[in-house]
């Protein structure tokens, strides 16, 4: 019986990357989720790529709720794979393939990637290139330009170019909703690694992350560094391969003390600010708790939409 396999994109206002993104996925079966774009999006999509299934959102649910829905029709629809592509990131010939065959003969790994080069192909993907440093032999054969493994095992790769294969997710479940943007992918392996499977990446197949001139990320305010804070919290906290009553403690604790110090050198905004920030830390811990409960357990959780 041949492998089925989906493609889910979510895009989000991506035109600028949509046209060269989706004529790379060509043969795969694509399954387009649309958070809500403004920019022509699901028009564009539905005039010059008709055969692609579009399930169009009416509000921006975030990257790993919009996989999601994405993985819940593909494994609906009979998927034996499904591969998560990034809106920014074009598809190399034959990735997909290789990368399905190479978890054929390595069950163990729940998330297979290929290797990220940058947007044009010239070198490697600069944050995927950070992340590798993991494994040591992997760098080592990089260097030689021969590969001695069929797949490398690290702790952690971004979800650019996931391969995902059915009983993986099946045991794992969807994306944790308590991240809305950013924190997801990690949470997703630290919840592969709790269930005694494995994260990898291949050599010599690639996908390209259009990305390297993207600008940098400036927290200009305070809004913007108490969700930033909120993430780091959720990231930490709700990863169930750790005890975490500990570490609440001493991040209390830390934060009060900062904001004393701040008081008494009567920097009163620090103070402030630092108490606003012991105060989201009580807010979200009901929500990373119920979490972490769900998480240890096995099942379709999040994909019930």
């Amino acid at each position: 019986m041949k492998t089925k396999v989906s493609v889910v994109i979510v895009f989000y206002n991506g035109m600028k990357w949509l046209p060269k993104c989706l004529r790379s996925c060509d043969p795969y079966n694509v399954i387009a989720v649309d958070n809500n774009s403004t920019d022509g999006t699901v028009s564009f999509i539905k005039e010059n790529f008709p055969e692609i299934t579009i399930l169009q959102q009416s509000e921006n649910l975030g990257f790993g709720a919009a996989n999601n829905i994405g993985i819940s029709h593909a494994l609906n629809n009979g998927a034996d794979y499904v591969f998560l592509l990034n809106q920014d990131a074009y598809l190399e010939p034959n990735t997909i393939n290789h990368l399905i065959k190479c978890h054929k003969e390595n069950t163990v790994f729940g998330v297979i990637s290929p290797m990220h080069l940058n947007g044009n192909g010239e070198k490697m993907d600069y944050n995927f290139s950070k992340y590798i440093k993991d494994n040591k032999e992997l760098q080592y054969d990089i260097q030689k330009q021969l590969y001695t493994q069929q797949i490398y095992e690290i702790p952690f790769i971004n979800a650019a170019a996931w391969l995902l294969p059915r009983n993986a997710i099946e045991r794992i479940g969807g994306f944790d909703p308590i991240f809305h943007h950013y924190g997801e992918d990690v949470n997703y392996c630290q919840r592969i690694l709790y269930h005694h499977l494995k994260i990898g990446v291949v050599p010599e197949v690639y996908i390209r992350h259009d990305r390297e001139f993207r600008p940098k990320r400036i927290l200009n305010n305070k809004t913007e560094k108490l969700a930033h804070f909120e993430r780091g919290l959720k990231q930490g906290l709700a990863n169930i391969n750790k005890e975490i009553e500990r570490h609440i403690k001493k991040k209390k604790q830390i934060l009060l003390k900062q904001s004393f110090k701040s008081f008494f050198k009567l920097m009163f905004r620090d103070a402030l600010f630092n108490l606003i920030k012991y105060k989201l830390l009580n807010s979200v811990l009901p929500e990373i708790k119920n979490s972490r409960k769900k998480n240890k357990g096995v099942g379709l959780h999040y994909l019930d939409a």
